[in-house]
């Protein structure tokens, strides 16, 4: 039985890989496969789409990956920032209160250790009802809204409070007393952010750690899907080309599969069309170096500029610049929440001038932009409900539902394997989960051989 499978990024590759590229066909709209780990050339550098370094736990998927890129990878201690209002406080802020400046740090300080007396007093009430909640639990007021508030109305492109904590995780650092009291008398001697070391190719940008995962793959590019029968098991090219399928592994995103279904009811296409992701202006700029701040990556928590997160790639691998100069990758988000209020020329030379302004270049050299539509799955209050509706519609032709398939991140120690055997999910928008690189690749390991 030949598998096929639509999108050619890092989940697509991955379950070809695993289940024998000789057992599949990959249909990938772009000229280029990749998805949202390719790196485009440009301006004599190498532009990955997005900020990308691998920090996984998973000892196979690190093995993997040294093997995909030929064994050329890089490994060193990450040195992260955060800018604020004219500040550099080391990261994660909550643990660094030392380095917020007065008396805003001794009121962020007060406030969370009243927030964990109060915390303890009202573990009756249940759990917080949404991120704004868990946020004032866990740091207090005045932290949770100078901080973290701001910068998810930045990032996630909305207020804390329309979100919901299933998503959390160990992605937000929670600190005890001890290190956050540590922190605010002092430099704190320990790091605590989650990522404290990371894994990047030498080079050819984060597209390197495909490399051999994509070898030998059965990929036909340049093939965008315009409908899909799933009661004729038919798919429908732009180029006029149709194809039946006897198994079908989507990756593509999951609003976006819906709305190419045809006769899908109505109210499954509402569902689709009311889940909540982000899109991401990237301003790629490269500077004369050499390099001004240290930092391998900051946040940007001022909320009168687009920057919100800015990577400097010369630091990810020296070979993603030519030689005297430096590569900041700045990232600006929109969604319906909030959409774009400019054109993608006047942010870029907003950009330009908060990076001038930030001290992170002094001459700029050449500027380009990307758009990227899909980013980040907003984890709002209405998306179980609408992505439990989709599935559910989608088991009638196929589709196996799985223990966790509406939980935002997978517990690979308790993920089972799988038979591709009529439709399948799998990839961070093709699930509508909150994945990273890691758990694309296992999430194609499932469907490999036990």
């Amino acid at each position: 039985m030949t598998v096929t499978i639509l999108g050619a990024g890092l989940a697509g590759l991955s379950c070809s890989y695993f289940i024998g590229h000789e057992n599949c066909l990959i249909f990938e709209r772009n000229q280029y496969e990749g998805g949202h780990i390719a790196t485009h050339v440009r301006d004599e550098c190498f532009w990955d789409e997005g900020p990308h370094v691998s920090f996984t736990k998973h000892s196979e998927v690190r093995d993997l990956l040294t093997w995909s890129a030929s064994g050329s990878v890089l490994e060193y201690p990450t040195n992260v920032a955060n800018s604020y209002h004219g500040h550099w406080i080391p990261h994660p802020a909550q643990s660094n209160l030392g380095s917020v400046p007065e008396p805003l740090a001794r009121q962020c300080f007060d406030d969370f250790l009243a927030s964990r007396v109060q915390t303890d007093m009202q573990e009756s009430d249940g759990p917080p009802l949404h991120y704004g909640e868990w946020l004032e639990r866990a740091f207090g007021p005045t932290f949770a809204k100078t901080f973290p508030t701001a910068y998810t109305q930045k990032y996630w492109t909305c207020h804390p409070d329309d979100m919901t904590v299933d998503w959390v995780g160990e992605r937000v650092y929670y600190p005890d007393v001890a290190t956050v009291e540590e922190g605010y008398i002092g430099v704190t001697s320990k790091n605590t952010h989650y990522i404290t070391s990371v894994r990047y190719p030498e080079s050819g940008g984060y597209m390197s750690f495909a490399c051999g995962i994509k070898n030998g793959a059965n990929l036909i590019l340049g093939k965008e899907v315009v409908s899909i029968d799933l009661a004729s098991h038919r798919i429908s090219f732009s180029d006029g080309t149709d194809h039946s399928y006897e198994a079908l592994i989507n990756t593509m995103p999951l609003d976006k599969f819906v709305k190419m279904i045809r006769h899908a009811p109505s109210n499954i296409v509402n569902s689709a069309q009311a889940l909540n992701c982000s899109s991401l202006l990237l301003v790629n700029i490269r500077a004369s170096g050499p390099t001004r701040l240290p930092y391998h990556w900051l946040y940007v928590y001022d909320q009168n500029m687009y920057s919100t997160r800015i990577s400097q790639t010369q630091l990810l691998s020296p070979r993603n610049t030519p030689s005297g100069s430096i590569g900041i990758q700045v990232e600006v988000y929109a969604s319906r929440y909030r959409p774009f209020s400019q054109g993608y020329d006047e942010i870029a030379k907003q950009v330009v001038s908060e990076v001038l302004q930030l001290g992170l270049a002094t001459e700029i050299e050449v500027v380009s932009t990307q758009y990227v539509p899909y980013a980040n799955i907003i984890f709002d209050h209405h998306r179980r409900d609408n992505q439990n509706a989709i599935l559910d519609w989608l088991s009638g032709f196929g589709l196996e539902r799985e223990e966790d398939d509406l939980d935002p991140m997978t517990d690979w120690g308790k993920a089972k394997s799988k038979r591709p055997q009529g439709i399948n999910l799998a990839g961070r928008f093709g699930q509508w989960k909150y994945f990273w690189t890691d758990d694309c690749i296992l999430r194609g390991k499932q469907f490999g051989p036990a």
